[in-house]
């Protein structure tokens, strides 16, 4: 339903080209746009840490049926550093497709999970897969669209914002099954925090010209997975 409304009352609209324009472009060690690539790398760290902490079963508070979307979610979260970095080494819409893509293939992992530990997790295993594939399409979809000289960013914008309107109904509205949800807000406002960033990134950088708004908005995306193993790891289940 939500699909059908934003095609119907919302106007297609294309990738800005300014998009593309980020305040710091400092080349540093041949590498151009060097911060805004290399703060990519805590993604990486964070993200090979959740898999190895899955893999060794290190005492992580996570129903079975769920451990799956967590396998996704830190794979995502891995691959947004190699995508995110391959796009500041170039910033257009064809390396943008492959920042894209991961971070698509992490958020709905995440909002699969929190659905299963608040509603279903019968039903959040079931929902996984066919979320992820929409997810992917919406990306697919804005990308194909932009190549006919029609972009349309009405899909993804969905894809991405509607989780971030739902966690929340959820984490209000349902009983969770584990002793505690406060690391899932952290990591909303660490998320809301990375866009404020993104928002002021000439302004950050011209306080100073040390580092730009979108490198610490990497920095504050970065630390949501750190946040969820800490949470993963400090929470008991209480119900189900």
């Amino acid at each position: 339903m939500p699909i059908v409304a934003i095609f119907a009352l919302v106007d297609a609209y294309p990738q800005p080209a300014e998009y593309h324009l980020f305040a710091d472009t400092r080349k540093i060690f041949s590498i151009p746009n060097f911060w805004n690539v290399v703060s990519n790398a805590l993604f990486l760290v964070f993200g090979f840490a959740g898999l190895i902490l899955l893999g060794a079963n290190a005492h992580l508070a996570i129903l079975s049926r769920l451990k799956p979307a967590c396998y996704v979610l830190f794979f995502g979260i891995l691959l947004t550093a190699f995508g995110s970095a391959w796009f500041h080494l170039a910033p257009n819409n064809d390396t943008l497709f492959w920042d894209r893509l991961p971070m698509t293939i992490a958020f709905m992992p995440l909002f699969t999970l929190i659905f299963g530990e608040h509603v279903s997790a019968r039903w959040a295993r079931r929902l996984l897969w066919p979320l992820i594939l929409v997810g992917t399409a919406s990306v697919i979809y804005w990308d194909y669209t932009e190549s006919i000289g029609s972009g349309d960013l009405r899909l993804y914008g969905l894809v991405q914002f509607l989780p971030l309107l739902l966690i929340p109904f959820m984490l209000l509205t349902y009983p969770s099954a584990f002793s505690t949800t406060r690391f899932y807000w952290l990591a909303i406002a660490l998320y809301g925090l990375a866009k404020v960033f993104e928002q002021l990134d000439g302004h950050i950088y011209a306080l100073g010209g040390i580092i730009s708004g979108h490198s610490l908005k990497h920095v504050a995306a970065s630390l949501v997975p750190l946040v969820l193993i800490k949470g993963f790891r400090t929470r008991r289940l209480v119900n189900r």
